[in-house]
């Protein structure tokens, strides 16, 4: 299995210059059943990415682009009174929503209002949605990839903790490095190239890998530097909160999927230091002083591996 995701990681860093590191993230938030946030300013290539990975896994993929007027139904679909030919009678048909799709792109999500945002909640917490007192079944794999603004810019509407919570990481694309950025100068539409990627990885594959990253071993001695971890941001930390529950076992599940990524069948100690960031900065950042990124550093730096 790791000849596969080394060939999808292949495919793409073809289409994403100089993104290996987020690349990866992006792939092993879908190997541990997680949803994914990208914060990066517009034109970054937040787009590009999720087309790429929804090429290079096979997944059905649709986008929505989060605007002020959006409504939930928007999102989740609607249902329509549809007349029968000739006749008086008819019954009400649901039409469903871009939401049922296996890779959902939520493009520009704070620059919905708090309404519309919530419709996505439900779906990505229980893989399903209840519409009009129904409840329907999302696709599976389901994976949200949703998109946002610094909050620093105009027409934004800050997201939640209850809905930040939902995604299991977060991260940030940045500007391409000088060669990158050459290449893209002179290369091919990246868009088009992502659009043209072949499927590497089947939804029967992406599914056992799924199940692997739950069978990656983990050592009583790294279970208790997760422990550390979790007890520092509690009571020693000097935050506000620290992480939950559902929090820390978001970070062991991404730390397996990083090992899996990595061909390893065990955890070690720089599984969870590779993913400390995208996990826990976006949990903790209205908790710590000194800004989004201060919380996992001050983590690797004050809590030791070893006791």
């Amino acid at each position: 299995m790791s000849q596969v995701i080394d060939q999808a990681l292949s495919q793409l860093n073809q289409v994403v210059l100089g993104k290996e590191t987020q690349l990866k993230m992006a792939l092993a938030c879908l190997l541990a059943k997680g949803h994914l946030l990208i914060e990066d300013l517009p034109g970054m290539g937040k787009t590009t990415l999720s087309h790429a990975l929804a090429s290079a896994l096979s997944l059905q993929y649709n986008r929505i682009q989060f605007t002020s007027d959006l409504l939930p139904a928007d999102i989740l679909g609607v249902s329509i009174f549809e007349k029968e030919p000739g006749t008086e009678l008819g019954r009400f048909r649901f039409h469903p929503g871009p939401v049922f799709s296996q890779l959902l792109l939520a493009d520009e999500i704070n620059r919905a209002t708090p309404k519309a945002q919530s419709a996505l909640l439900e779906a990505m917490e229980e893989g399903q949605v209840t519409v009009e007192g129904e409840t329907r079944a999302l696709p599976d794999p389901f994976f949200v990839i949703a998109t946002q603004n610094p909050v620093s810019q105009s027409g934004t509407f800050p997201l939640p903790e209850s809905q930040l919570d939902r995604f299991l990481m977060r991260i940030q694309l940045g500007y391409p490095h000088e060669k990158a950025e050459r290449e893209l100068l002179e290369g091919k539409d990246r868009r088009a190239m992502a659009n043209n990627l072949a499927g590497v990885i089947s939804h029967e594959q992406l599914s056992q890998l799924q199940q692997q990253v739950n069978q990656v071993q983990t050592s009583s001695s790294v279970l208790d530097y997760i422990q550390r971890i979790i007890a520092f941001t509690r009571y020693e930390g000097g935050y506000q909160y620290g992480l939950s529950p559902r929090g820390s076992l978001a970070l062991l599940r991404s730390a397996k999927a990083w090992a899996l990524i990595h061909g390893r069948s065990h955890m070690v100690p720089e599984d969870i230091q590779a993913v400390l960031p995208a996990v826990v900065d976006h949990r903790l950042a209205d908790a710590a002083d000194g800004g989004a990124h201060s919380v996992s550093q001050q983590i690797l730096n004050t809590v030791p591996v070893l006791v």
